[in-house]
C-alpha cells in the first residue's frame, strides 16, 4: 500500500516462499503483476528516497486533519496513518455523510458493514501529499456542516 499500487513480495527462506507459492490461495489464482505495476513500484522508490520533503508535508496535514477534528468535535478512532477513520455509527448516517460530501467536492468513502461491525460504520478519509492545508481546513468545514 506504501508504494500506492496492488501485490505484494515476500522474501524469506527458499522453503517458505515455496510453501507460499504451492499453498496461498491469493497466490495460485493470480498471475505475474502488469509491467506498469512494476514500473509503478519503481517510481514510487525513487520518489520515497528523493523527496522526504512529501513525507514531511504529508505527516503535516495529518496532524493538522487530527487536531481540526478534535477541535470540532469529531470521533476520529486512533490512526498516525494518513488514513484517517471517522466513527460514525449507523451505516445510513455514514452513506449520508458520505454522499454529502461529495456534493460539496470530497470523496469519502464510508465503510459499513460487514467489512466493519454493525453499529460501527465510519468514514474512510484518506489524505495525500497531493493536499493543500487550504484543503484540509475545506474538508473538516465540510465535515462539520454534514456531520449526523
Amino acid at each position: 500500500k506504501a508504494f500506492g499500487v496492488f501485490g505484494a513480495f515476500v522474501a524469506g527462506p527458499a522453503e517458505l516462499v515455496d510453501l507460499l507459492v504451492q499453498r496461498a490461495r491469493t497466490y495460485i489464482y493470480t498471475t505475474a503483476l502488469p509491467p506498469a505495476v512494476a514500473e509503478a513500484v519503481r517510481a514510487s522508490l525513487n520518489i520515497i528516497r528523493h523527496e522526504p520533503e512529501r513525507r514531511r508535508h504529508l505527516a503535516a496535514l495529518v496532524a493538522q486533519f487530527r487536531h481540526g477534528a478534535k477541535v470540532i468535535g469529531l470521533d476520529l478512532m486512533p490512526s498516525t496513518t494518513p488514513v484517517q477513520p471517522l466513527l460514525v455509527g449507523g451505516e445510513r448516517d455514514a452513506t449520508g455523510m458520505s454522499d454529502a460530501l461529495l456534493e460539496r467536492g470530497f470523496m469519502v468513502t464510508a465503510i459499513r458493514p460487514p467489512t466493519v461491525p454493525a453499529g460501527s460504520s465510519r468514514l474512510r478519509i484518506t489524505l495525500s501529499a497531493a493536499h493543500t492545508p487550504d484543503q484540509v481546513d475545506a474538508l473538516l468545514r465540510c465535515l462539520g456542516e454534514v456531520r449526523q
